[in-house]
């Protein structure tokens, strides 16, 4: 099995390194097959990061308590502005005669707790600045070291297992946000007329246009989950892999991988009687990740993770044409392919897409079910084929 993707993707404040492996076979005979796309995700505990985590949640955890403080002081004095200045049951000391106009009007707080206020806001603007100053820092410095250990890793063992693996040659993919422009507005120019044909009693131009106020047949067979998967798509057609954690995945078609996914909704049964008889609408398809078995370790539940998308086929195929053949190595590579007998070939990858499912607290858990700082796990794996 070639890598297809390796992602660097930990989740958010875990102090856990955690990176995402995908696999998949390129042999002909394996396609279609069971097994054919695996993952693994590779956990490892970062001692010094869970020290700056540790730093992050609890100054985070400060300034909610400031601000509940701050909350509930501001309703003390706006319920204390609703007493009533003419009365002295809510007084336990002697009244000060000269003190009416600030039960009146308010006790006006002093000018030095003004000061210390925003002297406190200044000082939490400090903190803030100074703690992303310094996580920018240790991140800019693990991206140095990471970037070191990179350069210097080279599988220089010759007896290393990894030398006759096959593989693919290293790409980088950039990672963007995704978005879907609206589609256009097409005005028609000032002055232009709309005429409807059939109006001119089913004749113009002395051809006959009654067929055009009937209903629409639809002749082709049209899936109609692939033609939103094609529409979706458009919007960056060079995708190779969608990414989002806890959301939904993309469906390439309706095969029974989509059925699963996206289940046939509840209706209620149509009345046969007229009195009963009420409009039903009709229900859309709701993604329910219930069918996916949950984690076998820690027994939580899998949620979609990321997709691989049709183009990594062709990205991955376009980067491993290193080595040119003869004219003759050529027309047998064709003849086997095209007699379906060499089951043995690579780079034929014939999936639509794969889909990850990972376990959703991300555990790290040993054979005995005890945390550990280590940990490498396969997780689910669907697969939509292109048939």
């Amino acid at each position: 099995m070639e890598l297809l993707v390796q992602m660097w993707c930990p989740f958010d404040d875990s102090p856990m390194d955690r990176a995402l492996y995908l696999w998949g076979c390129g042999r002909a005979g394996c396609q279609g097959g069971d097994g054919t796309v695996r993952a693994w995700r590779g956990l490892r505990y970062n001692e010094k990061y869970a020290i700056k985590l540790e730093r992050k949640l609890a100054k985070r955890r400060e300034r909610e308590q400031q601000k509940a403080e701050a909350l509930a002081e501001e309703a003390k004095k706006k319920a204390a502005g609703k007493i009533n200045p003419f009365s002295l049951k809510n007084s336990t000391s002697t009244p000060n005669p000269f003190g009416l106009g600030a039960q009146l009007f308010g006790d006006v707080s002093p000018s030095f707790d003004q000061g210390g206020s925003a002297t406190t806001a200044g000082a939490a603007k400090v903190d803030d600045d100074e703690e992303f100053s310094s996580d920018d820092d240790e991140d800019s410095s693990s991206e140095k070291s990471l970037v070191t250990a990179m350069a210097s890793t080279s599988i220089s063992d010759n007896e290393s297992p990894w030398k006759a693996a096959p593989s693919y040659p290293t790409l980088y993919l950039s990672t963007v946000a995704e978005y879907i422009s609206a589609p256009p507005k097409f005005k028609l120019p000032p002055g232009t007329q709309i005429l409807d044909p059939s109006e001119e009693d089913g004749k113009a131009g002395g051809k006959d246009v009654s067929w055009i106020s009937e209903g629409y047949e639809n002749s082709l067979d049209i899936d109609q989950v692939f033609d939103k998967f094609s529409k979706r798509v458009e919007s960056e057609p060079e995708q190779c892999v969608r990414y989002e954690l806890k959301g939904a995945p993309l469906p390439f078609s309706s095969d029974a991988t989509f059925k699963r996914l996206f289940p046939d909704p509840k209706q209620d049964p149509l009345p046969v009687t007229k009195p009963a008889f009420n409009v039903v609408q009709p229900q859309k398809r709701v993604y329910n990740p219930s069918s996916i078995p949950p984690c076998p370790l820690c027994g939580g539940p899998r949620v979609f993770e990321c997709q691989l998308m049709p183009n990594l086929i062709n990205v991955l195929s376009s980067g491993s044409g290193d080595e040119k053949l003869t004219d003759e190595q050529r027309r047998k590579a064709v003849e086997k392919v095209l007699k379906k007998g060499d089951k043995d070939a690579r780079g034929s990858m014939e999936w639509g897409t794969c889909m990850v499912f990972s376990c959703e607290e991300d555990c790290c858990l040993d054979a005995n079910q005890k945390e550990s700082k280590e940990a490498w796990r396969e997780e689910y794996v669907l697969v939509q084929w292109d048939v």
